[in-house]
């Protein structure tokens, strides 16, 4: 992917911060730090921050980084190393930011604690809030390049759940299964991040630990996979069995595409993502399973592959074009079987586009 637009991003960051007050963003080595400059260091134990003012910004750099780091951007840099410690180096850099006197500063929610601490201390004067009532609401529309990359995820992820398919047999465990998604995935250049492989009753729970369960003849199984090639992931759920399914498992599949479809419908820029999640749970409801469906309709998808919007009964976002996220009601049934079915889509002025091009139909395996 392009290096993304970087005076743009801080530009719009800046007006963000003008609109709420905030007279410093500080950003942790992570999806926010790379949503603005393009990349982030490696994350370990030393204190590195993208520090963003409202004209200047800059970076708290551990030295140890500081040469790798220099070919990704052109933004000054306070460096410390690890026998001085990075306290001076902080000082020198809100002081050549013109940060020392920051009434609010808003900090990155997902960076290690001691990061902030560390920060909040140097500014004991300051009031503080988070990254995503600045940063957090620019991140929500995806421009076109990203919607390009989080395209190309999802065919890789359709190859691998094809290639799960085609090796579904009595006889396999769940983790072999697995790494039929897995070797996929890294023949693509794709770093493989959840492959869920629920065999029967293990498809009750949602995020299932993928084991050593022997698929049997019968077993109608869930498959969640994902895995991130750049910056970007993917994510799929699909529904096999080998051989028949059990005989009341067409009305629950039914109940669950559904309701899949009932939240496309909904899905219109200017609509509450609470609506989404309503209709939904509505169809599934008024089929008698309203207990069984245990979870939100979805998430968001970006840098992280779980991100605002959440599509939930409780979210207040509007969805506009751009943003993404995934729709995927479930139905689990104690000691019998889970169903899910999951489609990423792209939100545009017309509707939703979905991202895979599998079917959501039960792919029976014949034995």
């Amino acid at each position: 992917m392009p290096a993304p637009p970087i005076a743009d991003r801080l530009s719009r960051l800046r007006a963000a911060m003008a609109a709420q007050g905030t007279d410093l963003v500080a950003l942790g080595p992570g999806p926010n730090m790379h949503w603005v400059a393009g990349f982030h260091p490696h994350a370990d134990e030393r204190p590195c921050l993208l520090l963003v003012t409202r004209d200047k910004a800059g970076f708290l750099m551990p030295a140890l980084n500081a040469a790798g780091s220099r070919e990704q951007t052109d933004l000054p840099f306070w460096t410390w190393t690890d026998a001085e410690g990075p306290d001076a180096a902080l000082q020198q850099a809100l002081a050549d930011l013109g940060a020392t006197t920051a009434r609010r500063v808003d900090v990155d929610e997902a960076m290690r604690s001691d990061f902030a601490l560390l920060l909040l201390d140097a500014l004991p004067q300051a009031g503080h809030g988070f990254a995503r009532d600045t940063l957090g609401e620019l991140r929500l529309c995806k421009d076109a390049a990203e919607q390009d990359e989080l395209r190309r995820n999802a065919a890789i992820s359709d190859e691998a759940m094809s290639a799960i398919f085609a090796a579904l047999r009595p006889g396999m465990t769940e983790e072999e299964v697995a790494t039929v998604a897995r070797d996929v995935f890294r023949n693509h250049g794709a770093e493989p991040l959840f492959t869920i492989v629920g065999a029967a009753a293990n498809g009750a729970f949602p995020h299932h630990h993928t084991g050593d369960t022997v698929l049997r003849t019968g077993d109608v199984i869930v498959l969640d996979i994902g895995a991130r090639k750049g910056a970007f992931s993917s994510d799929i759920t699909r529904m096999a069995c080998l051989g028949e399914p059990p005989p009341d498992y067409g009305r629950v599949h039914a109940v669950v595409e559904a309701a899949v479809e009932a939240a496309l419908a909904a899905c219109r820029p200017g609509v509450p993502a609470s609506t989404l999640d309503r209709a939904a749970r509505r169809v599934i409801e008024d089929a008698g399973f309203g207990p069984q469906f245990v979870h939100r309709l979805g998430h968001g998808m970006g840098l992280e592959g779980h991100e605002p919007p959440w599509i939930s009964e409780a979210s207040g976002t509007i969805l506009r074009p751009g943003m993404v996220f995934s729709i995927e009601p479930g139905i689990y049934i104690e000691g019998r079987f889970g169903l899910r079915l999951e489609e990423i889509v792209i939100l545009h002025e017309e509707g939703p586009e979905i991202l895979s091009r599998l079917p959501r139909d039960l792919h029976v395996v014949p034995v």
